[in-house]
């Protein structure tokens, strides 16, 4: 059998860097994702508010999510998603200024997804009196704009403050957590507390166990481990959630997809955003998580 040179060459490349169809092949060392360029990634940008200023003429407002033409696909006009330097590290900015999800071009499955995090100062309508807010979205599915005309179908490893680590799966995404009933509660969606004593159930949004993200205008440590349908939600070192029989509404198991990172009316930093393959989880991890051991 005979190839193409250009195809034999983007085929050396890709086992190179370790990618495969599912995005990392089990002999990787891992993938840096954050370059200068954001070559890994591409922008997704919803309806802008109408509180939004500097927006090239014409361009549609709203303030209702479900009300109006997103920006769509790779058009930032206010920068939303840029690519700085903050303590000598190569770091992503997001404004928050308009509701939009960074999105990798690969999809991925059985890995382990890493970063350090840290809240900026600013904030945006409808958010300005809330918890800053973000969020690392995986097994992202279907098309952009499922939920809210701005991400895809997912679940969702919450980034805001005091809610590190929380689950939320978005546009029908499903999964089985032990859980209680919270004491916090968000208006209009019941919630729960992830209490690994507690059997595995169906649920919707999950509050993580304990609170160990850093101090305000520090770095945290965020993780996820994902494996077949399981996760495993780490913060500073901590296991905060786990989950497992990840699907979609219909049943069809959810084992992989793409990640977006949010941008949710609030200002943040992210670096170090890296992805490696996993065949376990780490051992302690799974302990702490009550995750039943695939077979």
């Amino acid at each position: 059998m005979s190839f193409h040179p250009l195809l034999s060459r983007l085929s050396l490349t890709l086992i190179a860097v370790g990618l495969t169809s599912q995005g990392l092949n089990a002999q990787s060392e891992g993938l840096d994702l954050l370059d200068p360029q954001l070559s890994h990634w591409e922008k997704w940008l919803g309806v802008p508010r109408k509180s939004v200023m500097g927006l090239p003429v014409g361009t549609p407002q709203s303030d209702d999510y479900n009300t109006g033409t997103p920006l769509g696909l790779n058009n930032d006009p206010k920068n939303v998603f840029t690519v700085v330097t903050v303590d000598g590290q190569l770091t992503l900015k997001v404004s928050g200024e308009i509701y939009g999800g960074l999105t990798t071009l690969q999809e991925f499955s059985n890995y382990h997804f890493s970063c350090e995090v840290k809240f900026g100062e600013l904030k945006w309508p409808p958010r300005e009196r809330r918890p800053r807010d973000s969020g690392l979205l995986y097994h992202c599915t279907g098309k952009h704009g499922a939920f809210w005309n701005v991400w895809m179908r997912c679940l969702e490893f919450q980034v805001q403050e005091e809610n590190l680590g929380d689950l939320f799966p978005l546009a029908g995404a499903k999964a089985d957590v032990p859980s209680t009933r919270s004491p916090q509660e968000i208006p209009g969606i019941p919630k729960n507390r992830w209490d690994p004593s507690q059997p595995f159930r169906s649920v919707g949004a999950v509050e993580r166990g304990q609170n160990h993200e850093s101090p305000h205008g520090s770095w945290t440590k965020a993780e996820f481990f994902v494996l077949g349908t399981q996760a495993i939600h780490v913060v500073n070192g901590h296991v905060v959630l786990s989950l497992d029989r990840a699907r979609l509404a219909d049943g069809t198991p959810l084992s992989g997809g793409k990640l977006q990172i949010q941008s949710e009316g609030s200002e943040l930093y992210y670096r170090h955003i890296r992805l490696r393959p996993i065949q376990a989880f780490p051992a302690a991890y799974l302990a702490a998580s009550k995750l039943p051991v695939q077979r």
